[in-house]
Formats: structure tokens, C-alpha cells, sequence
């Protein structure tokens, strides 16, 4: 299959040099930025959103409702189809989606600002949506120019590429919104990430299209069969029995993650941290310390099983979030804070990578966009169901025992995934 003259080849792109050399090329570049825009709304309408709720007065239970409100990440493959089918008529297939996704965001982010919660919750709360919406829509292009513009053998690479700048986009969201939160107001601090769009719009307008020869097969179906021939070809490819458990795989991997993420800034809050030591430990250090488990990741599937990845990720993701159960029980403790965070920026910066590589592999280059929207859909699905009720779990109970269970969550994946051990292809 023909590649974008930009495109990383094959065979040159092992390891740690392999992915020095990924940062020399234009595409790579490009998903830095591109990157860095994905990154960016996921943080306002999550953990950064929370935050503000929480400091505001609402109650957990409310704040994991709200949650649901950035349902559309778990359901974007439903328009990604009209996405891999249609241009818009301007900028190219790829190109013009991005542009009109990223101008929504800057509008509904805006917006968010000029509203607040305790305006109109509910207005509020559909800003939180058009976010959602629009982050969603612009993930599910950046993820077919990514997986287009290089060959499978060197998604590692440009994934770590692509996560660094997800991380950086993590910092601005994170870091920067608390404390322009604490030092001005959560109106400056939103409005400013709004502006923060404009970087990877911009980087968006300056990217080349990938080969058109790469898309010519989806271009040719009609409307129905755009939506249907997507995953008739995953499930024919992959035998149904494999389809499915590979499917269930890939939305338990990140489980334990999911579970506490909506909670994590009301947890912080309620152990006595200000907005400033969440920004500068979880937001700024923790953001760093992920960049370098993104890069160890990146490393080790250029190098080693992409199946042993898979278990040392699983076991990484469910055993860190036991590190919380310091902060839990020392609250207030600028140390335990660190450990937390430490253990789990780590486990999910490695995790990520592997599997972003990992999905990609899963990929038909004909229906890009559709098959890896499902994919990332899935993955953060039975998360976003158990994160909308957690707070009710939480009142329920405590966070120490919330903790444990969302680490033992991830036996099942770990179950599932000595079932596939000998039907995943190593590439």
C-alpha cells in the first residue's frame, strides 16, 4: 500500500533510535501537535471539570452524573463512518474535519467559560457535550491520519510521538487551568484553554493530506454500507469468536483507570490538597513522569512481545491504583501525593502506548477512521459506565474501598487475555 511521501518506512524504526528518528519527520511533528489538541478537551470536560464542580459545591454524586455528559468519547464510532466516507468541501478529507472540529471546541469551551455551573447547570452541562462532542469528533481524525500517514511497523514509534504531545496537552488542561483557576478565575482558566486550541488548529491547516490511494476503496460504497462494511470486515477478518473477545479485551484494558478518574480531583480536594498542589504534583510532575512511561512504552513494544506488553500494562494499570490508598490514609502529605501519582502516571503512560499500538495493528487501512473509533470507544466504555456512578460508591462506602476494588477489576482482562495469547499476531 502506497504512504504519504512523509511516512516513516517499515523496516528503519526499532527501539530507542527509531524513535529519535520519528521526531525528525514532518508527520511526526505534525502529531505532536495534533496530539496535543486531542489531549487538551479530554482534561476540561474530566478530571479539570470535576475539580471546578467540586470547588464550586456540587456534590460527588452530582459530578459523576455530569460525567456522563462526555459520554460522546465512548460513542464515537457511531459517526465515525460519515467521517472515513465523506469530505467536507473544503481543506481535504481529513483536513476539513479536523479545522471544523476545532473551531467547535474553541466556541464550546468559550462558552463553558461565559456560563460557569452555577449560571445554569443545565446549559452548562450541554456546553460540556458540545465539548465532548467536538474532542470526540477530532479524535477520530487524528487517529486515521496517524494510522494513514505511516505503515503498521511504525505505529510504535509515531504513538509515542503522538503521546508526548497528548501529555503536553494534559499539562496546559491540567496544570496551567488550576493554577490560572486558583491565581485568577475558572472563567480566565477556560477561556485561556480556548485559546489554546489554535495550536494545533493551526498545525492542522499546515499538514498535508495523507495518499489519496489509501482511501479509495471507502470512497467507493455507498452511505449504508459506509457504516456496515466497516465492521462486516472486522468480524470476517477476525472470525466472530476472535472479533468479540478481542473487542472485550480491548474495553476492559483500561478499566481501572476509568474507575477513578472522574473522582480523582474531588479525591484530591477532599485529602486537604489545594488547586495549586494538585497543578504542580498531579498535574505538572505526574504529566512528566507519564511522558517518560510513554516513552518506556514506546521502547519496549518496538522491541520486545507486544504480547507481554499487554500483561506487564494490564498489572501495571490495576496494581498502581493502589498507591492511592496512601493518599487515603496519610492525607494532606505532600509525599504521599507524589508516590500516587508517581505509580500511576507511569503504569498509564506505558499502558497507553502499548495499547495505542496495539489497536492500531487491529486496523484495516480502508476503514481507519470507523474500526479504531470503535476500538478507542470500547476501551474507555465500561469505564464511563462505572465513573458516572462512583460517586454514589464512594458515598456508599469510602475511597479506600473504592480503590481496591477498581485494582482487582483488571483479573478479567487478564483472564481474557491468556485466552488470546495464541490467536494475537506478533508483527
Amino acid at each position: 500500500m502506497t504512504t504519504n511521501s512523509s511516512a516513516i518506512d517499515d523496516n528503519n524504526y526499532k527501539g530507542w533510535s527509531g524513535i529519535k528518528r520519528a521526531f525528525a519527520t514532518p508527520s511526526a511533528l505534525t502529531l505532536l501537535f495534533l496530539g496535543f489538541g486531542s489531549g487538551l478537551p479530554f482534561m476540561l470536560v474530566g478530571i479539570t471539570l470535576s475539580t471546578w464542580l467540586r470547588d464550586t459545591g456540587i456534590t460527588l454524586s452530582a459530578i459523576g452524573l455530569v460525567s456522563y455528559a462526555s459520554f460522546f468519547y465512548v460513542l464515537k464510532f457511531l459517526w465515525a463512518p460519515l467521517i472515513d466516507r465523506y469530505p467536507l468541501p473544503f481543506l481535504g478529507r481529513r483536513r476539513g474535519w479536523l479545522a471544523l472540529s476545532q473551531l467547535l471546541l474553541i466556541v464550546a469551551l468559550s462558552t463553558m467559560a461565559i456560563l460557569g455551573p452555577t449560571t445554569s447547570l443545565t446549559l452548562f452541562v450541554i456546553m460540556v457535550g458540545l465539548t465532548a462532542f467536538a474532542g470526540a469528533t477530532q479524535d477520530i481524525v487524528v487517529d486515521a491520519y496517524r494510522i494513514e500517514v505511516a505503515p503498521a511497523q511504525s505505529q510504535a514509534a509515531l504513538a509515542a510521538t503522538y503521546t508526548l504531545g497528548y501529555r503536553f496537552g494534559l499539562i496546559i488542561s491540567g496544570a496551567i487551568a488550576l493554577y490560572l483557576a486558583e491565581l485568577f478565575s475558572w472563567k480566565i482558566a477556560y477561556f485561556m484553554m480556548a485559546g489554546a486550541m489554535l495550536l494545533p488548529m493551526l498545525a492542522g491547516l499546515l499538514s498535508k493530506e495523507p495518499d489519496p490511494e489509501n482511501i479509495l476503496r471507502i470512497r467507493e460504497i455507498n452511505l449504508s454500507d459506509a457504516f456496515v462494511k466497516p465492521f462486516e470486515e472486522f468480524f470476517s477478518r477476525n472470525g466472530v469468536l476472535l472479533a468479540l473477545a478481542l473487542l472485550g479485551f480491548v474495553g476492559l484494558f483500561k478499566l481501572p483507570d476509568q474507575m477513578i478518574g472522574v473522582l480523582a480531583g474531588p479525591f484530591y480536594l477532599d485529602s486537604g490538597y489545594t488547586k495549586a498542589d494538585i497543578a504542580t504534583i498531579a498535574k505538572l510532575y505526574g504529566v512528566w513522569i507519564g511522558i517518560a512511561g510513554a516513552f518506556l512504552g514506546g521502547v519496549c513494544v518496538a522491541a520486545f512481545d507486544i504480547r507481554r506488553m499487554l500483561v506487564i500494562a494490564c498489572i501495571a494499570v490495576g496494581v498502581s491504583n493502589l498507591a492511592f490508598l496512601l493518599m487515603a490514609i496519610h492525607p494532606s502529605e505532600a509525599w504521599a501525593f507524589f508516590a500516587a501519582i508517581s505509580a500511576d502516571n507511569l503504569s498509564q503512560g506505558f499502558a497507553g502506548v502499548v495499547l495505542i499500538a496495539f489497536m492500531s495493528g487491529l486496523t484495516d487501512r480502508n476503514f481507519t477512521a470507523t474500526q479504531y473509533a470503535l476500538l478507542v470507544s470500547l476501551a474507555n466504555l465500561p469505564g464511563k459506565f462505572i465513573g458516572g456512578v462512583s460517586g454514589y460508591i464512594v458515598e456508599a462506602t469510602n475511597y479506600q474501598t473504592f480503590f481496591i476494588f477498581s485494582s482487582i477489576s483488571v483479573i478479567p482482562t487478564l483472564l481474557l487475555l491468556a485466552w488470546l495469547w495464541n490467536k494475537i499476531q506478533v508483527k
